[in-house]
């Protein structure tokens, strides 16, 4: 069970998009089972949709560089930094928004896919996600729900040749960034053997579906505040 708070009587949901195949993206379709049925049991949400490949993403350059440093340091920042800065502050700020934030991501070469991890690599900042004191680091995102959705074209199950204790460098990578910035409510659907042929696919995509539909219903009773009627 988790709690938000909802400050305006909607649920604000984060849909970060990790696959560049549109409709075909398996995690996609799960993604959009959950979203649905949101729906269908009467939860007022609002969906953010933010698309690494079709979103235009700030590149982390020599300003943006030069303002994390200034940054540490507590040196004034130049108008270039400045508005390199600012672009990424505005890029976190959509986290921040958010009460669920929706992850739908393909496994490529045992990772993520990179547009992803420009993503990530552009918003976790000191004082934008995170902080650190003499305790360790803090994670700012806390009181928020993460639910990942990853698909995989093989088995990583214990005993195969592709363990998930040595491959998984995509799921293990993702739990780790989400403690890291202070979410530790987490929900992962795994769709596994999409390359195995029609049929183990067509399996595989099913119980995905399954498992975002009881996600949605986790969503709904899992709200501090009744969701329906909002």
């Amino acid at each position: 069970m988790w709690s938000v708070q909802i400050t305006d009587q909607m649920l604000n949901i984060l849909h970060i998009i990790g696959s560049p195949r549109n409709e075909r993206s398996v995690s996609g379709q799960v993604a959009q089972t959950y979203l649905a049925e949101l729906k269908k049991i009467n939860v007022k949400s609002r969906v953010d949709t933010l698309d690494v490949w079709k979103d235009e993403l700030p590149e982390f350059n020599e300003h943006a560089l030069n303002a994390k440093y200034a940054g540490l340091q507590g040196l004034e920042l130049s108008d270039e930094q400045t508005v390199a800065w600012n672009s990424i502050r505005q890029l976190a700020g959509r986290f921040f928004q958010a009460d669920v934030i929706l992850f739908s991501v393909p496994m490529w070469n045992f990772g993520i896919p990179y547009k992803l991890k420009q993503l990530i690599d552009l918003i976790s900042q000191k004082d934008v996600l995170f902080t650190f004191d003499e305790r360790g680091f803090i994670g700012k995102l806390n009181h928020k729900k993460a639910i990942l959705i990853s698909a995989r074209g093989i088995n990583y199950a214990t005993g195969t040749d592709t363990p998930e204790s040595e491959f998984d460098f995509q799921n293990s990578y993702m739990l780790m960034w989400f403690k890291f910035i202070g979410i530790t409510d987490t929900t992962i659907i795994k769709i596994e053997q999409t390359l195995f042929g029609n049929e183990a696919a067509k399996n595989a995509l099913a119980v995905g579906l399954a498992a975002a539909i009881t996600a949605a219903a986790e969503t709904s009773s899992g709200i501090n505040n009744p969701l329906s009627p909002i």
